[in-house]
């Protein structure tokens, strides 16, 4: 889903979605004076969003995309928000300083905007102010630059995984530790392995990944880790 659709023009509820209290409660002070229905969402996990939204009128979301970890150290990302909110009747605009792609993940999931946080305060209520007016916020040029590079990036991200997938359990486990910064001995001695086995799973290891170095063969890992 990529095309832009105008927000309602009767927006009853603005949920605002930002695990930054002076952000978030600034905002929602603001829309109040102003009178629209604002609020900070209770919680920013997915169910706990998703519950306080079928409580409220759909309307308009704004929503960080960075939303901290939960209890396990997992990344809170609020783009996998986007697509459920949408289906719910929400309106989503993204107000986040993620990088580009992942901006372009959010508007190719369906949401109509993105403004970014380090935009001047009058600015940024001036396009919530659009939004909930059922205004254009963003340009179309501008919403498809966005999304072609997430396309590009999420692309280049599967040929990684792609990639990774082709390797032996053992030889993710020594792309990993030249990773680490260990040389071909050291790992050779960590598995108990002669350093000529070690060095016929590293060119496997480069085969495979289709790369001339085992500098770029960690780079290719570091990529993947972080996808």
């Amino acid at each position: 889903m990529s095309e832009q659709s105008p927000c309602p023009k009767r927006a009853p509820s603005v949920l605002i979605v930002d695990d930054h209290d002076l952000v978030g409660t600034s905002l929602a002070l603001a829309l109040t004076a102003e009178g629209f229905q604002a609020r900070r969402a209770a919680a920013v996990d997915r169910a706990g969003v998703l519950k306080e939204a079928d409580t409220l009128p759909p309307g308009l979301a704004l929503l960080d995309l960075d939303l901290g970890r939960d209890r396990q150290g997992r990344r809170r990302d609020g783009v996998e928000l986007v697509v459920p909110l949408t289906e719910r009747g929400w309106c989503c605009m993204v107000l986040s300083a993620a990088d580009r792609s992942r901006v372009g993940a959010a508007l190719a999931a369906g949401a109509i905007a993105a403004v970014p946080k380090r935009a001047p305060w009058p600015v940024l209520l001036a396009n919530v102010r659009a939004a909930l007016h059922g205004r254009t916020v963003m340009s179309p040029e501008t919403r498809q630059e966005l999304i072609d590079s997430f396309r590009v990036r999420d692309a280049e991200r599967r040929d990684v995984v792609e990639k990774l997938s082709r390797l032996t359990q053992r030889e993710r486990e020594v792309l990993a530790e030249l990773a680490r910064g260990h040389r071909a001995q050291a790992v050779a001695e960590q598995y108990v392995v002669s350093l000529a086995t070690v060095r016929t799973q590293i060119r496997s290891v480069l085969s495979k990944l289709e790369v001339g170095s085992q500098l770029e063969a960690v780079a290719l890992y570091r990529r993947g880790q972080s996808g």
